[in-house]
């Protein structure tokens, strides 16, 4: 039987504290420097946040991450190393790049999600290797995460040697992984949570098997998904090349929908075209496309 991976439900709205309240609760803020802002603020009419800068006693990292906090929107700061710098939604939210995502976020609650609730399962496709499949698929994880859905990423990409993909970006330790539930050794207890960013949980790849498509092809496969989806509200799967190997079709007919993606100077359009005919040709629905530039 496959075990779940409890993630804990948030509530929207943390209690109601301050910004004050938290940036010294946090340490980046003294209570005398606080009432000197307070005192500021009310004498100049202006936000907590911007009769602070005024002041020069804190920064706007420092108030994005006061905000942060009241609004339960979880990220890192620059001095947690604890994830690779590549998961800019983690790290840089309020970047161009990460502003894209969140755009690419919400036209898949519409295409996707909100079209059709009962399907969680989106995988992430491309022609070639370095498309950027990985990159994309981390950051779209964590920004559903983000916005409060309890949201698995699964590294599908069993050609891999292990301690690289999704494995690498979230420097996780080793476990059991995908492979390992698929060959029966794991369940989904094998998922590991992400320190810093409620509602993540992680799948790995796991070790690198000798039939993977094999594996992918097993019902035990078809069961993980379903009982993935009793557990999360969104479940993203990031795929090995798909103009190399058949086993981003098989991910993706699992999972009905599929997003492609592509880097612009590097992937040729005839192997987009032909790839995306081998989708739709397996009843797979493409909800959209991602020209990576990074």
């Amino acid at each position: 039987m496959t075990s779940a991976v409890a993630i804990p439900i948030t509530p929207i709205f943390s209690a109601a504290r301050s910004i004050g309240d938290i940036l010294v609760a946090n340490g980046r803020l003294s209570s005398q420097d606080a009432a000197r802002i307070l005192d500021y603020q009310k004498t100049n009419n202006v936000q907590f946040g911007d009769a602070a800068i005024a002041l020069k006693l804190l920064t706007k990292d420092d108030i994005d991450f006061a905000l942060s906090q009241q609004y339960d929107y979880a990220y890192l700061s620059a001095a947690n190393t604890s994830l690779s710098p590549a998961l800019l939604t983690a790290y840089q939210p309020f970047s161009p790049v990460s502003e894209n995502l969140r755009a690419i976020r919400s036209q898949l609650m519409l295409r996707w999600l909100n079209k059709v609730p009962q399907r969680k399962v989106l995988a992430i496709v491309s022609p070639g290797k370095n498309d950027g499949r990985s990159f994309v698929a981390g950051n779209l994880a964590i920004v559903f995460a983000q916005q409060g859905q309890r949201t698995l990423l699964i590294d599908g990409d069993l050609r891999s040697e292990p301690d690289q993909g999704q494995q690498a970006l979230f420097k996780l330790g080793r476990s059991f992984g995908l492979s390992g539930i698929l060959a029966n050794r794991a369940g989904l207890e094998a998922a590991q949570l992400v320190p810093g960013l409620p509602n993540l949980a992680i799948l790995i790849a796991g070790a690198m098997p000798p039939n993977p498509q094999e594996l992918l092809g097993r019902v035990a496969f078809g069961n993980l998904l379903e009982m993935a989806s009793q557990q999360f509200d969104v479940i993203i799967i990031d795929t090995p090349a798909g103009a190399e190997y058949a086993d981003a079709e098989i991910i993706a007919s699992r999972a009905g929908v599929a997003m492609m993606i592509s880097r612009k100077n590097q992937t040729l359009v005839p192997e987009v075209s032909r790839l995306a005919q081998r989708l739709q040709g397996n009843g797979v629905e493409l909800v959209g496309s991602v020209l990576n530039d990074a």
